[in-house]
């Protein structure tokens, strides 16, 4: 991982006009790792608002492999670490909730 005076000192606002945050030079280091550069708004959100530590491991477990599409693996790794793809429980309502309506 970088230092953000090493990326600052890299930092070409013509070219690199993505990246103006820490979260943004991570996610565009997952692009480049992973061969995805068409997503870099999706890794840019993920490194945004998902714990780094989780994204490292699933970039290591990915990067070890010899997968077509890394992409892929990355996205189903973190499915199954549980960190994307959960969907929200519907709140029950209480019992005396229910009962007050009839």
């Amino acid at each position: 991982m970088q230092s953000i005076g090493s990326i600052l000192k890299k930092f070409d606002p013509v070219e690199h006009k993505y990246i103006s945050r820490e979260f943004q030079s991570f996610g565009m280091h997952l692009a480049e790792k992973l061969q995805d550069s068409n997503r870099k708004s999706l890794y840019i959100k993920l490194a945004k608002t998902l714990p780094r530590s989780v994204l490292e491991e699933a970039l290591r477990f990915v990067v070890d492999s010899n997968a077509k599409s890394k992409g892929a693996l990355f996205m189903w790794k973190l499915k199954e670490l549980g960190v994307i793809g959960k969907k929200p429980e519907p709140k029950k309502k209480k019992k005396e909730e229910t009962e007050s309506l009839f």
